[in-house]
């Protein structure tokens, strides 16, 4: 017997599958709007070449972004 079949439930459905069946059943086209959702924002082809130039354009951070150069002498004098 494998370790999977033994806590394995076969008749359970969770209350979140039953919604999400519901939910699907009731509004037929969602999946297809979720779609094409989906392929408006992630689903695009990469641009390598402005991906590169955006890669070189890249500016290093200095460790601690809040504190600029001219506030190091202040802080030694107070």
């Amino acid at each position: 017997m494998r370790l999977a079949q033994l806590f394995r439930r076969q008749h359970y459905r969770s209350d979140v599958t039953d919604f999400i069946d519901q939910l699907k059943a009731d509004d037929p086209q969602m999946e297809a709007r979720q779609r094409a959702g989906r392929a408006l924002l992630w689903d695009q082809s990469v641009d390598r070449g402005f991906q590169a130039e955006a890669s070189a354009a890249r500016v290093a951070q200095k460790p601690y972004v809040y504190q600029t150069g001219d506030q190091d002498s202040d802080a030694v004098k107070r």
